[in-house]
């Protein structure tokens, strides 16, 4: 009961980094950019009950995990943007939907410095008895920045697709044509 208190938390802390930050990008550039929408609305926050959908982030997660599925899926409530505030619209939502995706990747660098940094010190905390008490602090957060580089790599990549029904799906709207991100998003 212990280890999977802690597997969760060694998972579900970095999970909720990586999705609180990546929803409050979205919503801190289009307010850059003339949208106020999200900041009207007090989602830019880093308060994780802003950004939690009930079925997303806590039913859908909750029964694949329970039903032993061979993956994990979630989702976060989207942070409202309207594009028709943005002061360019065709070129802001590019940036706007690609401010999630890069926040991710900039979450997973800082999870690789924290490795850098943190398993050298661990390796040499193991040999000295005095330092104990860190390698028991150092640990789960090193295996916390490890969780970290892979969710937020994989939230980037699959938040970066031109998907509408995915992510912001706009990635692509300043580069694709409408109908094609239509087709390809409602299809």
């Amino acid at each position: 009961m212990i280890d999977t208190i802690q597997q969760i938390a060694l998972w579900a802390v970095p999970v909720l980094i990586a999705i609180i930050f990546h929803e409050v990008s979205h919503g801190w550039v289009a307010y850059q950019l003339g949208d106020p929408t999200a900041a009207r609305m007090g989602r830019l926050t880093l308060n994780p009950l802003a950004h939690i959908d009930p079925i997303g982030t806590v039913l859908l997660p909750a029964l694949l995990i329970i039903s032993n599925a061979p993956f994990l899926f979630g989702y976060a409530k989207p942070v409202p943007v309207n594009f028709h505030n943005l002061r360019n619209p065709k070129r802001d939502m590019v940036w706007v939907a690609l401010a999630g995706p890069v926040m991710n990747l900039l979450l997973a660098l800082g999870c690789i410095v924290v490795l850098k940094i943190g398993l050298p010190l661990i390796a040499a905390g193991a040999i000295d008895s005095f330092s104990s008490a860190l390698v028991n602090f150092l640990a789960p957060v090193a295996l916390m920045a490890k969780n970290g580089v892979l969710i937020n790599v994989v939230l980037a990549v699959f938040n970066a697709l031109p998907l509408s029904p995915i992510g912001r799906g706009q990635s692509g709207g300043g580069i694709t044509s409408r109908a094609l991100l239509f087709n390809v998003g409602s299809g």
